[in-house]
């Protein structure tokens, strides 16, 4: 099989290494930045279509740093996946809050131009082999103590981000790593100024990163935390990629020299991960969930990624032909109670399929959709809600990208720290500060979900493509913690059910619930609707919404259109 050609084999090894010979000298700031202006030409071996006059060479929607370093890989004739992996490497170093080379996670997934092919890449953090159920048992009101899970070295499990750009990039791109990762090097070791909200964040959780030499040496200045103004640079993540660039590839980072000082850190400081967690972490390919409705098939990423949420809630509204149902108060209420049902099953019943008993068919078969939409079909004619319940979690630190080439290939990633800064740990001499995998367990010992060796926990992250007529014309995700799902599910209503263009999907005002009667709405939602909302029970209050970033292609003109909201 050719490099950069679609292929879905979960039974391959994963081969990080690439064949070709380490480079024993570093790379110079010059030549990094000559890979940042993308000045090296690579065979495009995937199908060629008839491009846009606006965006000529495909886009790239997301972060800022990573739209334009991934632009100037289109632009140079790389394709999707090799856009998306330079754009996310760039990114990940360009938002440190929100992501990172040691975020816990990333959920990926790529649709071939003509449809054949549509993968999923997991990504998503493993937990080390001496995390257990009860770790973090909760006490009697609900709180883990110290909030160890959160924030800390035992709140950080084995970081996949790495893993799953080398898989994407090994098995679908036309690129080396030593090129892709060449323009983080160059924003690592040059820096940004510090805004004023990052450096609050920065000084919020201080105190944890002065105990430890990696926050120190990032995160201080002359023995003071930095300041908004100050320069924010990571030369020792630059020195480590500059390492992985010389190797052309990550597998050090996962076992050998490079894993074993991210082992020696966790012991140092009272972390669990170790050499052998690390060496035994997998990036996997996974088979999509799929839907179908108004000549739409929708694919999104399959648990432990959110996507399952999204389909089981437009499963119902599909049952309830809601598409046809005129604008107004039923039309939304249903919606709601929908997404309410989804939220709760959600919060008892999922968690890592590989682990545990998860009815993921059950809860998208066509009669539990039947079930679920004559539970909301009475609750609506009632004027009542449903009476369910959840717990509320912060929607911080993640980044999301979604990518067309010319020929009509999309893909689109979400990775993340978890809330912002992750872990808030930094492995010494490295500059790696880790994401809080292990956050993203329940800590109740009995929920699925619950922390177990090798587990990987339920997150939000849900990046999705919509086909048409058997072509790509959608790829789609968002950032905003627990919003990610209800956000996409919000905007594929609009494009799937109601056949708006991306641009007017994406405009549409939006929702939020979790289950519980909390309802969030955002401002312009219509002042009338939301009073009669509020006389229904539920408890409104105006709040913003998960930022959904997409790109659509239209495979007769070969356009290429970009939406970020």
């Amino acid at each position: 099989m050719k490099k950069g050609e679609f292929a879905v084999d979960a039974t391959a090894p994963l081969a990080y290494t690439s064949g070709m010979p380490a480079n024993s000298q570093p790379l110079s700031r010059r030549r990094a930045l000559q890979f940042a202006g993308i000045g090296i030409s690579a065979p495009f071996v995937l199908r060629a279509a008839e491009s846009s006059p606006k965006h000529p060479h495909g886009v790239v929607s997301g972060e800022p740093t990573a739209e334009k370093i991934g632009g100037q890989v289109l632009a140079s004739g790389g394709n999707a996946v090799d856009a998306l992996v330079a754009a996310a490497l760039a990114g990940a170093v360009a938002a440190p809050h929100q992501t990172g080379i040691g975020g816990y996670g990333a959920s990926i997934i790529i649709a071939s131009a003509d449809g054949k092919k549509v993968i999923c890449i997991d990504a998503n953090s493993a937990a080390p082999a001496a995390a257990h159920a009860a770790m973090f048992k909760p006490d009697a009101k609900g709180v883990v103590a110290g909030h160890v899970n959160e924030a800390g070295w035992l709140a950080a499990g084995v970081p996949g981000i790495l893993a799953g750009l080398q898989l994407a990039l090994d098995r679908h791109g036309t690129r080396s790593l030593r090129d892709s990762v060449a323009p983080a090097i160059a924003i690592a070791r040059d820096g940004f100024k510090l805004s004023a909200g990052l450096a609050t964040t920065i000084r919020s959780f201080s105190a944890l990163a002065r105990t430890h030499e990696g926050g120190r040496k990032l995160f201080f200045k002359d023995g003071e935390a930095l300041a908004a103004g100050d320069t924010y640079r990571n030369p020792e993540v630059a020195a480590l990629l500059e390492t992985l660039a010389q190797r052309n590839s990550v597998d050090s980072f996962y076992r050998g020299d490079l894993a074993q000082r991210i082992a020696e850190s966790f012991q140092k400081y009272g972390g669990i991960v170790t050499a052998k967690d690390m060496a035994a972490y997998q990036a996997r390919e996974v088979e999509a969930l799929r839907f179908e409705w108004n000549g739409c098939d929708v694919r999104t990423a399959p648990l432990t990624s959110g996507g399952l949420t999204t389909l089981q809630a437009l499963a119902t509204l599909r049952t309830l032909e809601w598409g046809n149902q005129p604008a107004g108060l039923t039309r939304t209420h249903a919606r709601i109670e929908a997404l309410r049902i989804a939220w709760a099953d959600r919060l008892a019943l999922l968690g890592d399929p590989q682990h545990a008993q998860v009815p993921v068919a059950k809860l998208l078969s066509a009669d539990y959709a039947k079930e679920t939409a004559e539970r909301v079909r009475r609750t609506v004619k009632d004027g009542k809600a449903l009476a369910h319940a959840a717990t509320p979690r912060r929607h911080t630190g993640t980044i999301h990208l979604s990518v067309v080439d010319k020929a009509g290939n999309l893909a689109a990633i979400t990775l993340t720290h978890g809330n912002g800064f992750g872990a808030r740990v930094t492995v010494d001499g490295l500059g790696l500060t880790l994401g809080h995998g292990m956050s993203r367990f329940d800590p109740h010992p009995a929920h699925p979900n619950a922390p177990g060796p090798g587990k990987r926990p339920l997150h939000n992250m849900c990046p999705t493509v919509v086909l048409r007529e058997g072509r790509p014309v959608l790829a789609i995700g968002g950032r905003g913690g627990r919003k990610i799902p209800n956000a996409l599910f919000e905007a594929l209503t609009h494009f799937v059910a109601l056949g708006q263009p991306m641009e007017t999907a994406l405009a549409a005002p939006r929702l939020h619930t979790e289950g519980n009667l909390n309802l969030e709405l955002e401002a312009k939602w219509p002042a009338d609707e939301a009073e009669s909302l509020a006389k229904l029970g539920y408890k409104t209050k105006p709040a913003g919404s998960a930022t959904l970033s997409a790109v659509s292609f239209n495979p007769k003109s070969g356009e290429c259109r970009a939406a970020l909201r």
